[in-house]
């Protein structure tokens, strides 16, 4: 099993709420930052994907929230994808803290849109590991 792939986030004043802590949209911006980060590591641009005439699509996100985040603190987001057969593919992504706390988990369901037809392509794997240079950080 690959290891997931993580990305440094620091929480930035403004993402607070009026309580002090990170606004709830915001820990769904930081899986989709791991997630852009992720792809472009593996190779996948947003412009190839575009090129493609593919985009990604969220189909269903869960969140389950662990801890407070605060301004200031460093945090990992991971992002681990995992396929099976079909149209879709699951997420599993964790907002971690730097003293190690899992802060929040995220659990999702995602496709590739055709662009030009607005359906999801048969094989999402296979049209990502074409694309990629390094599929293994995709799980492929």
């Amino acid at each position: 099993m690959v290891e997931p792939f993580r990305v440094e986030v620091t929480v930035r004043g403004y993402e607070l709420d009026t309580q002090g802590h990170l606004n709830q949209a915001v820990y769904l911006q930081y899986c989709e930052h791991a997630r852009w980060e992720c792809l472009r590591a593996a190779g996948i641009t947003q412009e190839a994907l575009l090129a493609t005439g593919v985009g990604p699509a969220a189909l269903e996100n869960t969140i389950r929230f662990h801890r407070e985040l605060r301004g200031g603190d460093e945090l990992t987001v991971s992002c681990a994808w995992q396929w099976g057969g079909g149209k879709t593919f699951r997420l599993r992504q964790e907002i971690v803290r730097a003293d190690g706390e899992l802060a929040a988990e995220l659990t999702g369901v995602a496709g590739l849109l055709d662009l030009t037809e607005r359906r999801l392509v048969r094989d999402p794997a296979d049209r990502l590991r074409a694309l990629a240079t390094h599929p293994d950080l995709l799980g492929l």
